[in-house]
């Protein structure tokens, strides 16, 4: 989670966008066509390839209670082919071509993109606009496509100590948000689901109106808008999805859940509820993150790792890009030998000192240079450029990364102790403890 969150951070900073809408060098076209697809496109001749990318604003924040995994289930469905391009045609025509393709599935957003040499771009323009509309949804596909994601939820949650645990907390930090439901959907939801549900899931968010299409690499920008409004502009636009309009409660009290698992060292998981994006503490919060985990001289690995020698790794996550608000995590693993309870007494300490010390003009000085350095290294990906540009269009839009390095530079010592004193209090803190039991112990489900 933590990398993942970092690379979608630094990546799309280094991209320095003009503000015209004609393109040009390092300029964005961006429109809108009449069914409501937004469009971005990005020329960057350097290399004569191109990302192709969709977004669509729907993910695992949208499922209904019931139906939890919809959104990642319906991820895999897409390619499975429509009446044009038969079943799996759609990665066996990008792979025949040199391509390659891939999609993910967050709380918030389902993204689908292709990286392909610059002459095959035609092809994937329209791949893309036929599965927008004419996916098959065959039944037999169907129960397919479920049982590989229960097994996935086996493999990557139920099977993985880290995965079982953070799902843990996260279902009591969150009482009314869908955030409290995992990615990949419970597992009693994912046996119930029907084809008629994902059908009606599809018709209601993979629409153009809640689509954006994503592009960087070398292709001049007006012609290929062209294609793209030739390709996508026949689909109808359709009724707004519905919007989420779930707020989570306020937290009054700690909260804990100790689960007992197949693992060979304790963990330990804190989290904390906090803004998203939107708030003016967003900035803090974020190097807040960077000082305490990001890489090996960060503070929690730092002192838990190399100085205390209790933990095999620490570290802690900021979803600075979240739609809605959401966790501050801390997390360690035990050293053999060494207690949940010293963990907890660590981190905990850790948590402290950022309210009662204020963070060294050097530390918060490194952790801005860390960040900004990052910039510089992630410039060359086409996919990094039109993914993360995509990312901020759909916080409310593309621009709003321009103000992000000032503000950041513009973050003090007394912010980060003052948003650690708001945000981190006993009583809005969620424990997490795994404790490790003899394989073969746990049931299967």
């Amino acid at each position: 989670m933590k990398a993942f969150i970092r690379f979608v951070l630094v990546a799309v900073l280094v991209v320095v966008f003009a503000g015209a809408s004609a393109p040009g060098a390092d300029e964005v076209l961006e429109a809108t066509l009449d069914n409501g697809l937004r469009v971005l496109l990005l020329e960057d001749h350097r290399s004569p390839v191109v990302s192709f990318q969709v977004w669509y604003r729907v993910g695992s924040r949208n499922e209904r209670p019931g139906a939890t995994g919809l959104a990642h289930l319906l991820e895999h469905m897409m390619f499975k082919g429509t009446p044009t391009y038969g079943p799996r045609m759609f990665s066996t025509l990008v792979e025949q071509n040199g391509g390659q393709d891939n999609a993910f599935t967050s709380q918030d957003h389902t993204s689908y993109f292709v990286n392909v040499s610059a002459d095959k771009l035609d092809l994937i323009v329209a791949l893309e606009s036929d599965r927008m509309r004419n996916l098959l949804l065959d039944p037999k596909d169907f129960e397919s496509e479920r049982q590989v994601v229960m097994e996935e939820r086996r493999t990557r949650t139920e099977d993985d100590p880290e995965g079982f645990l953070g799902e843990e907390l996260s279902a009591i930090a969150f009482v009314a948000h869908p955030y409290r439901s995992p990615i990949v959907g419970w597992m009693e939801d994912l046996r119930g689901l029907t084809v008629e549900e994902l059908r009606a899931f599809y018709r209601t968010y993979y629409v153009p109106n809640n689509a954006l299409v994503a592009a960087a690499g070398d292709f001049k920008a007006p012609e290929l808008l062209e294609k793209i409004r030739r390709a996508f502009g026949p689909i109808p636009r359709a009724a707004d999805p519905p919007p989420l309009t779930v707020a989570e409660p306020r937290q009054n009290g700690e909260r804990r859940v100790t689960v007992k698992k197949e693992a060979q060292l304790p963990l330990v998981f804190i989290g904390y509820p906090v803004p998203n994006f939107r708030s003016p503490d967003a900035l803090a919060l974020e190097l807040l993150s960077t000082i305490l985990s990001e890489g090996r001289s960060s503070r929690l690995y730092r002192r838990l790792v190399y100085e205390q020698q209790i933990a095999l790794n620490a570290g802690g996550d900021y979803s600075y890009f979240s739609t809605d608000p959401n966790l501050f995590w801390f997390f360690a693993t035990a050293l053999p030998g060494q207690t949940p309870e010293a963990l907890e007494r660590a981190l905990m300490k850790e948590v402290e000192r950022l309210k009662t010390e204020p963070v060294s003009a050097t530390e918060l000085e490194r952790a801005k240079n860390q960040i900004e350095a990052s910039f510089v290294f992630r410039q060359d990906s086409v996919y990094s450029r039109a993914s993360l540009l995509a990312r901020f269009e759909l916080l409310g839009g593309w621009r709003l990364r321009d103000g992000f390095v000032p503000a950041i530079r513009a973050v003090t010592a007394a912010d980060l102790q003052r948003v650690a004193r708001a945000y981190f209090p006993d009583e809005r803190r969620n424990v997490g403890v795994l404790l490790p039991i003899p394989p073969g112990s746990a049931p299967r489900s």
